[in-house]
């Protein structure tokens, strides 16, 4: 008898084992990029991530093709930053049920960080919340609790205190720096670390300035002597590229959206650290 109940568990536990295995994931869609970094490193293996930016769009441009449709209709879940930062799809996303949309910026530990303006004009535009959110690890760990909460999961932080120590570590050097960004966006990871918020060519949407705007702004970056310019992938550069000769400084190149980051278990960690080591490269 033993050994016949000791063969019907074992059979129970294949079927049970099986049945896990061919069970659907449930699957988690985000808009831009940076939030599937957050997605994956919040659920790892328990959910499928997707996200709908191409590599040739800004954050600030997502479009929704047909594909991008039938991706939302079949989520379980769908991460956006918000309709300030995402008006071109805000119809569409603000449609989706409650119980199947996380609104960053309506989370409420996230939506009340702000930064100053740092552009030539001194203004971000028509934005009073810096909307890059994930450039703060806190921001990316809250984000990814509300994840793991929606579908039940452990909690735990995409990046620890310990990494954001060594980040924090590594940064220190360069909190008295100045530095010339392409578009206003680094308002979030330079209250992390405790960075300098830097000067920007465009404004936070990476839309251009008028002429009497970047003559200021070349007037300032002269007088507080910056060390670099930083463009990024996704935009043409040209103007970063005149600036950084006339300066006579380096141009570096940021990913602040991890167009380069696989979507693995670790990879918001890996993603800052990856940052941190570029904008450690310009000085």
């Amino acid at each position: 008898m033993s050994a016949c109940l000791l063969i019907l568990t074992l059979i129970c536990a294949a079927h049970a084992a099986a049945s896990d295995q061919t069970a659907p994931k449930r699957v988690i869609v985000t808009t831009i990029k940076p939030l599937a970094i957050i997605a994956k490193a919040a659920v790892g293996d328990s959910a499928s991530v997707d996200y709908l930016q191409s590599a040739a769009q800004s954050e600030h441009d997502v479009t929704l093709p047909l594909s991008a449709h039938r991706k939302i209709k079949q989520a379980d879940l769908v991460v956006w930053i918000g309709d300030s930062f995402e008006p071109r799809i805000a119809q569409t996303m603000t449609r989706l049920p409650a119980q199947q949309r996380i609104t960053v910026l309506q989370l409420p530990a996230i939506a009340a960080a702000e930064t100053e303006p740092h552009t030539a004009s001194g203004t971000h535009g028509d934005l009073h919340v810096d909307p890059h959110v994930w450039l703060n690890p806190d921001n990316a760990n809250i984000i990814a609790s509300v994840i793991q909460q929606r579908l039940g999961l452990p909690l735990h932080d995409v990046l620890t205190a310990a990494q954001r120590a060594d980040l924090s570590e590594q940064l220190a050097p360069l909190q008295h720096r100045d530095y010339l960004s392409h578009h206003d966006a680094y308002g979030h990871f330079a209250q992390a670390f405790n960075l300098r918020a830097g000067l920007s060519i465009r404004d936070i949407r990476g839309a251009s300035q008028g002429a009497k705007s970047l003559y200021l702004l070349r007037q300032r970056a002269a007088t507080l002597g910056v060390s670099c310019v930083f463009s990024e992938p996704q935009y043409a550069g040209k103007d970063a590229e005149v600036l950084a000769e006339e300066l006579n400084v380096p141009l570096v190149t940021l990913d602040p959206q991890g167009f380069s980051q696989a979507l693995t278990h670790d990879a918001y960690s890996e993603f800052m650290q990856g940052f941190v080591t570029q904008f450690k490269a310009c000085f």
